[in-house]
């Protein structure tokens, strides 16, 4: 039989939070993220995403779903705040993200999410350009908030730098 190896990965995990146990700094990053998912073009899934992205200098954007009759043209809220914070400062290294999406038909609801493969990707990427990870906040029904201390807990088998 053969000897299995071990398999050490980075200190990453997954905690779950209650709305009002958050820091004031964490709390104002979701409510941004709630903020900028009403204002998410979703015509056709009625499925609204937002984001609140924070750079090391405190700074932080907001960026939503946008979608297009021609589904793949469309782009995650993630994929999208990521990319204009990183063109427009593309030294300052992102800290933090928090995730809030609901439905269209339901305006006050709450949906679960989580960033897609393609968006746990892009953090990824991000992750390694400044080596250290970017802290997700994903808000769900109830104030339940999830918080993953980096991608690695999100996406543990990552496809990583093709130099190393």
């Amino acid at each position: 039989m053969p000897n299995p190896k071990k398999i050490v990965s980075e200190q990453t995990f997954l905690q779950s939070f209650k709305l009002e146990e958050l820091s004031e700094a964490n709390f104002r990053l979701i409510s941004m993220a709630k903020e900028a998912a009403l204002k998410a073009y979703a015509p056709y899934s009625g499925f609204r995403v937002g984001v609140a992205l924070m750079l090391e200098n405190g700074e932080i954007f907001q960026a939503n779903n946008q979608e297009n009759v021609s589904f793949p043209v469309g782009i995650c809220a993630e994929r999208l705040v990521l990319g204009y914070v990183h063109a427009n400062y593309p030294n300052l290294a992102p800290i933090k993200i928090a995730i809030a999406a609901n439905r269209a038909a339901e305006e006050n609801s709450q949906a679960t999410v989580s960033p897609c493969g393609l968006c746990r990707q892009t953090i990824n990427e991000y992750e390694n350009k400044f080596g250290q990870p970017i802290e997700i906040f994903m808000l769900g029904p109830n104030g339940q908030v999830f918080q993953a201390s980096g991608i690695g807990a999100l996406l543990p088998f990552k496809f990583d730098d093709l130099n190393q």
